[in-house]
């Protein structure tokens, strides 16, 4: 079965391109060039994973977001002209998987499209085909439940989005050990990028913000400088 993707973009040149070659890789493809028809569209259909604009007529990127997040946990790339952090820290915070700047390569967005489908699968059967035994982190007053993908913090559950559980038990699971963000980015995205490497900090950024007590004076999540990161018990 064909995975099928939607492209809610109103340059349609833009996405007549994403469109070409994520078929030249035997996906089905929709285009919507209209937000509020792009999140009607995203809620009754089922889609493996959408391409967002954030600048649409009719309702803009971020909300379409917020909207797609109350009801379904699909992957959602945002490929857009805005390339300030405060953009990428706001659209992460609303649980977009990934942010792309355009210009941009389509092979890394098709790279990127098939990353975030398998990652997403994964996560689907391995939730599905979960053993009765959990299977958890515990670190003082953080638990991870490997099993369910639960994460508490002083007893209280914490919302977190499928990337940034992702890089917590990636991290969690090897105390001390320092992770290069080449190494992380190839393991979490699945692929290679290193002009996208920023966007690792601005998730360990979001990260920190949901289990650190003092967000910029971590004691978990910590940046060993010009290498990358690792996690203190």
């Amino acid at each position: 079965m064909k995975n099928k993707i939607l492209i809610v973009e109103d340059d349609i040149g833009i996405a007549e391109v994403e469109k070409d070659y994520l078929e030249a890789y035997e996906m089905e493809v929709d285009i919507i060039t209209d937000g509020e028809k792009g999140l009607e569209a995203a809620i009754n259909n089922d889609y493996n994973l959408i391409i967002l604009d954030l600048m649409l007529p009719g309702i803009d990127g971020f909300n379409i977001c917020r909207e797609i997040r109350k009801e379904k946990d699909i992957p959602i790339i945002v490929v857009s002209a805005k390339t300030s952090d405060i953009d990428k820290v706001r659209g992460f915070g609303l649980g977009l998987d990934d942010y792309m700047t355009k210009p941009f390569s389509p092979n890394e967005l098709v790279a990127r499209v098939k990353g975030h489908i398998t990652r997403y699968n994964i996560l689907k059967n391995s939730s599905t085909a979960a053993e009765d035994k959990e299977d958890k982190i515990i670190l003082k007053n953080l638990i991870i439940n490997r099993t369910t993908r639960q994460v508490l913090l002083n007893n209280k559950e914490i919302s977190l989005t499928v990337t940034e559980y992702d890089l917590l038990n990636l991290l969690a699971s090897n105390p001390n050990r320092v992770f290069t963000k080449n190494f992380i980015f190839e393991k979490i995205w699945g692929y290679d990028s290193d002009k996208d490497i920023p966007t690792i900090t601005v998730h360990m950024r979001n990260l920190r913000e949901k289990i650190e007590k003092n967000p910029s004076e971590p004691e978990h999540i910590i940046t060993v400088w010009g290498v990358g990161y690792k996690f203190v018990e």
